[in-house]
């Protein structure tokens, strides 16, 4: 692993949450990163590394995700968020920025409206507003309820095109290394991650949202279609939308083409 990353494990609601740290030296709030369902903070290092060196990055994984251990009964997204709050106090941070990717932004979503005050500014990528959202194909849904594609690596090979699209459509070995980094915990762990999102919505109260809010979208994005993220935009009073020519992972496939929109994001006074 990178020499800067601080790894530590918190013991919270009796389970260990696996963490990590990117020290920083800039004077913007530290980003906190939710990841995508079943997926490990390991994926999302190159994402981190296009970033600001200075700038501080937390990331975990979720419960029953990469080396976190897997709760006996599932977390809704509230619960969630009250975890991702407890967590911070324990690592002692206050108030950060807080990026959501995917399953990760309907997370987002949720710690934004429950902890106003310790989310500073609010980043959206490839996410939706939960059950009320324009969804993917059917095949494509059915191949994301199954977390086979963090198990099986060949099944990843076949997959990807169809479910990532964008960069994943051009270049087969983006799909290996995906699957080379993956890191799972069982499939109960996933299965809880589905659980959590199940019936949740944030429709209803994403115009009580004040963080100023960048809304990132892929337009080539088979997984969450691009009116779903013109939704969020519209929806939350202080968003802005920024569209990227990739598809859903456009974060780990163009993260260098992405990071200086964020830096540039968090930089501009709120």
């Amino acid at each position: 692993m990178p020499s800067p990353y601080v790894f530590k494990t918190v013991e919270l609601d009796g389970l260990s949450i696996r963490t990590v740290v990117r020290p920083g030296q800039s004077t913007l709030a530290p980003l906190l990163i939710f990841n995508g369902i079943g997926a490990n903070f390991e994926l999302i290092f190159p994402f981190i590394e296009a970033l600001d060196p200075d700038l501080q990055v937390i990331a975990f994984d979720a419960p029953g995700v990469g080396g976190s251990s897997t709760p006996q009964r599932p977390y809704r997204f509230s619960g969630l968020a009250r975890l991702a709050a407890r967590l911070l106090d324990t690592l002692n941070y206050g108030q950060v920025n807080v990026i959501g990717v995917s399953w990760g932004g309907g997370l987002a979503q949720q710690f934004a409206h429950d902890y106003p005050q310790r989310c500073r500014k609010l980043i959206l990528a490839a996410t939706a507003a939960g059950a009320v959202m324009v969804p993917g194909k059917p095949k494509v849904l059915w191949s994301m309820a199954s977390p086979r594609r963090y198990v099986d690596p060949s099944h990843v090979m076949r997959i990807a095109p169809l479910v990532y699209g964008g960069g994943f459509r051009r270049d087969p070995h983006l799909a290996l290394k995906h699957a080379a980094t993956a890191r799972s915990a069982g499939k109960l762990g996933y299965y809880w991650q589905l659980f959590a999102a199940l019936g949740w919505t944030s429709i209803h109260w994403l115009h009580k949202l004040r963080q100023p809010t960048l809304v990132l979208a892929g337009d080539d994005d088979p997984l969450i279609p691009l009116v779903n993220m013109r939704l969020l935009a519209w929806r939350i009073p202080n968003a802005q939308l920024h569209i990227i020519d990739d598809g859903h992972l456009f974060l780990i496939t163009r993260p260098h083409a992405i990071a200086p929109v964020i830096m540039k994001f968090l930089a501009e006074p709120t």
